[in-house]
């Protein structure tokens, strides 16, 4: 294990998992809650992430083996599940449902779309396999693949906390426009890792 291993590391998951992109939608998932439900969320959502991204790292590639489950039917069924999210944010769907719902009934994203597929996605599983999987006999650098992610999860929480400080700057309007403009973004996301999974089947050429 060396420094470059380490700062690949975390560049690789810092870059897949994407605090920063993440802070704004994680606004439009929670809009409407107050900072306490928002901090609960983030933590379940964070914990979550973390269970199974540690799983992935430590068995993934012979768990998904034992199901019957290839990366590549992962891939895919992220992507139509995150569709489904996106449209969702698109048409707001889910403003009509809250304007309805007093907060305690509003639906909680912690575990999805949050934990995963957008924070513990099929690209971020994927390169726990590989990170972990590379350095299977050599269990001081598979702990630090562990510290380095607890890292990058930990910024995101950062990032995360801060959301109500980017809920007042943007305003109603600046979060219904960030809603649909992730929407969007969301929905371009989901078709690539359909495409991601019918690539790496050989339905599609490289």
């Amino acid at each position: 294990m060396t420094l470059a291993f380490l700062i690949s590391t975390f560049v690789t998951l810092f870059v897949l998992i994407d605090p920063i992109a993440l802070a704004p939608l994680f606004v439009a998932l929670t809009q409407g809650m107050s900072a306490e439900r928002r901090r609960h969320i983030s933590i379940r959502a964070l914990l979550v992430a973390f269970g199974m991204l540690f799983v992935f790292g430590l068995a993934g590639e012979s768990l998904l083996s034992v199901i019957g489950i290839g990366m590549p039917a992962f891939r895919i069924s992220g992507g139509l599940l995150l569709f489904l999210m996106a449209v969702d944010m698109l048409f707001e769907k889910r403003s009509e449902r809250r304007e309805k719902r007093v907060e305690a009934d509003l639906p909680d994203p912690s575990v999805f779309p949050l934990a995963t597929p957008l924070i513990a996605g099929p690209g971020t599983l994927a390169a726990m396999i590989l990170l972990c999987g590379q350095n299977s006999g050599d269990t001081l650098a598979v702990v630090s693949v562990m510290v380095v992610l607890v890292t990058v999860l930990a910024i995101t929480f950062v990032f995360f906390r801060l959301g109500q400080v980017i809920e007042r700057l943007l305003g109603h309007t600046g979060i219904v426009v960030i809603t649909r403009l992730f929407g969007i973004l969301l929905a371009a996301l989901s078709v690539q890792y359909v495409l991601d999974g019918l690539r790496d089947l050989g339905v599609l050429g490289s």
